[in-house]
């Protein structure tokens, strides 16, 4: 049994070394991701609402029209709010000469006028390149990706040999889940690292699981397969289920249009309107959301899609015939089974948003706490071996002095 601590606390000790200065930048960097939509709302605020004025807002085909005449560059997607007073964000496709996408812009949804753009977005991109893939050149193809994923199960390791290691020979809450901090040094370092990975266990155990969900392919198809157990993920607008599932995107993927046509976007020359999807998707929804973004499939064929907000935080998601607009897909978030609930809302998971409001806060003290575990770890290995030095030096030289004796005769 000794012999098995041993091995797991040279296991762990190694672990915490090589993942720990990765896994600190993916705690920290995660607490900002986790509130990049709330810092985005503050800081944009003067650039979110407008007046409310008794004209009648602007259409999404109105809305693009407008922009198309002041403005160049490829549209992917419009958001739309259902409050009053509230700006349209149009989010634009990446430059073909730059290969960089441009900050998403705010219109006056009265007019069409574009009042800005987004702040925080540029910043928010390059944080998360960092969360999931270190600012490695190839992104989500390159060697950052790999390297996050193997510090998400070294992440698991940890785990598990830190609950062996912790596991208290007689049980008792203080012992378990009560920092000793009364005498500074080693023996805090300790409790702080062990009876904080014991709160935080739990968190963790969830962020790297599902983290694990961006870093291989194989992990995600598996996860996928369990948690819906062959239930298709989207339901046609009648309840029957749709053939086929829909297949995860890679990390780093996007829609890109047929070979040989130019990527040009909503309200491009050619593309369906949106008038008729939209309002078709007001009809069905009857005024229960708070906020919807209107998708077009590359190549302008197939359905509209609408991916909305409830007021409760399920996210609907929608696909209508653009020129009909008859509903062929039909969504509702908060009516799927757990499992497929899950699997479509990883994300939510990840950042604690799936589980309520007190979710998020929770999963980004457990983040903000994982430079403690690489400080507190370092702290202890580095008093490990100044102590086993001292007993070294302290010693008496035994084989030194029994060294120069003969045995008599």
């Amino acid at each position: 049994m000794r012999r098995l601590r041993a091995i797991l606390f040279q296991i762990h000790w190694l672990l915490g070394l090589g993942a720990g200065l990765i896994l600190a930048v993916a705690g920290v960097t995660g607490a900002l991701l986790s509130y990049e939509d709330a810092i985005g709302a503050f800081v944009d605020a003067d650039l979110i609402r407008v007046a409310p004025r008794a004209e009648n807002l602007l259409t999404p085909d109105a809305l693009l029209a407008r922009f198309h005449t002041q403005h160049r560059g490829t549209v992917v997607n419009l958001t739309l709010s259902a409050e009053p007073g509230t700006t349209a964000m149009m989010r634009l496709g990446r430059d073909p000469a730059t290969d960089q996408r441009p900050p998403s812009l705010y219109l006056d949804p009265y007019d069409g006028t574009v009042l800005g753009a987004a702040r925080t977005e540029t910043v928010f991109a390059t944080i998360r390149r960092l969360h999931r893939w270190l600012l490695l050149p190839g992104d989500g193809k390159g060697w950052g990706r790999t390297l996050t994923g193997l510090s998400v199960l070294a992440l698991l390791m940890l785990l598990c040999t830190g609950l062996y290691l912790r596991w208290p020979k007689v049980m008792s809450w203080r012992i378990w889940l009560k920092p000793n901090l009364r005498q500074w040094g080693r023996p805090t370092y300790w409790s702080l690292h062990s009876v904080a990975g014991t709160w935080v266990l739990p968190i963790y155990l969830i962020i790297a699981l599902s983290g694990l969900w961006w870093s291989f392919d194989g992990y995600r198809n598996v996860v996928t397969a369990l948690l819906t157990r062959g239930e298709t993920i989207t339901r046609m607008a009648d309840g029957k289920p749709q053939s086929g599932m829909e297949k995860p995107r890679s990390v780093g993927s996007e829609s890109k249009p047929p070979p040989g046509r130019k990527e040009e976007g909503l309200g491009a020359p050619g593309a369906p309107s949106l008038d008729t999807a939209w309002a078709a998707f007001r009809a069905v929804q009857d005024g229960h959301f708070i906020r919807a973004t209107l998708l077009l499939p590359a190549g302008f064929t197939g359905p509209v899609r609408v991916r909305s907000e409830n007021p409760n935080g399920w996210r609907d998601d929608t696909r209508i015939e653009a020129a009909t607009g008859r509903i062929l897909v039909r969504e509702i978030g908060g009516e799927r089974p757990l499992g497929v609930r899950i699997a479509g809302n990883m994300l939510d998971v990840h950042s604690g948003r799936f589980f309520g409001p007190l979710g998020p806060p929770i999963f980004l003290i457990a983040a903000l706490l994982m430079p403690l575990f690489l400080v507190t770890g370092l702290l202890l290995y580095i008093g490990r071996r100044k102590a086993k030095a001292r007993r070294r030096s302290s010693a008496p030289p035994i084989a030194a002095a029994t060294s120069g004796l003969r045995p008599r005769a």
